[in-house]
């Protein structure tokens, strides 16, 4: 395999622009896909553009045998023939957790998504197998950083708004978020392990702490005086249909609020072992918030 050249779908994501910086990091060539057209700014990256029908034909003498999915893994299907096209042999994947914790969410939109990553995975799986690919998905779960996620930031956001921040009850519910640039250093090392494939692994951060603690970190962060509301459950669902026709909070829902109290952790340990990977603990940098 040729260990300096890789594809990258979803390169304009979160993960997608860690993954990018630091495979230049470390000299490797990337070829880039987005459905936006994106020009050229770096010796060491193409940028090919996406249409709703990628036609493959004028790059088919280059050959990209390895590649990471950053996009949303359900639509990485659409482009199951431009990865042949390409003579791909292994490939690394971002899921999610949300396929176990939203699986038995009371948002039917919620499990919808679970069942969309659970198809997705198995798609994957089947595919690879028939056509002799290896494969290594990753299931992060809450990530961060760079102002750009939809859970940190969304909360730093509501601070900054409203000076004040609700929660259901105690929110002792356990979180392990992780920050974007470790799931990337996951999705590298990954790539790099040879001696793995043809499996799944949980992607968490370095520290296990209570949703609470995590929103009080947030305030500590905005330089702000935590201000926590405890708010029952039936007045947040009077609330949040409210909220969710300002554009920013469309998609709050109240099972978001009903997870606060529950716990949300994984083992990942065979992750660490096997990748040696060793993901920070949930600090929060300028950079990080909104």
């Amino acid at each position: 395999m040729d260990k300096q050249h890789v594809g990258l779908l979803g390169a304009t994501s979160l993960v997608g622009g860690c993954i990018q910086q630091q495979l230049l990091n470390k000299n490797w060539r990337i070829t880039a896909f987005s459905r936006k057209k994106i020009k050229n700014s770096h010796t060491h990256i193409t940028w090919l553009q996406l249409g709703t029908k990628f036609q493959p034909i004028p790059y088919t003498n280059n050959k990209i045998v390895i590649w990471i999915c950053a996009a949303p893994i359900w639509v990485l299907p659409e482009y199951f023939d431009l990865l042949l096209t390409y003579g791909i042999q292994r490939i690394v994947i971002l899921s999610s957790t949300s396929r176990f914790t939203k699986n038995v969410s009371s948002d039917p939109n919620e499990q919808h998504t679970a069942q969309l990553l659970i198809k997705s995975e198995d798609q994957v799986q089947t595919w690879a197998r028939i056509n002799n690919v290896e494969w290594i998905i990753l299931r992060p779960t809450l990530i961060y950083g760079m102002g750009r996620d939809k859970n940190i930031t969304e909360i730093a956001r509501f601070i900054l708004r409203f000076g004040f921040f609700p929660l259901l009850g105690t929110a002792k519910g356990l979180r392990q978020p992780i920050h974007a640039t470790d799931v990337s250093t996951a999705c590298i090392l990954a790539l790099e392990a040879l001696n793995l494939k043809n499996c799944t692994y949980n992607l968490t951060g370095g520290e296990t702490l209570t949703y609470r603690d995590m929103v009080k970190r947030i305030f500590s962060a905005l330089n702000k005086k935590p201000r926590l509301i405890r708010v029952p459950l039936w007045l947040l669902r009077l609330i949040i249909p409210i909220m969710r026709r300002l554009p920013r909070y469309r998609l709050w829902t109240a099972a978001m609020a009903e997870r606060m109290n529950q716990d949300l952790v994984f083992n990942s340990l065979n992750t660490q072992q096997d990748l040696h990977f060793s993901p920070g603990s949930f600090v929060l940098s300028a950079k990080d918030l909104p």
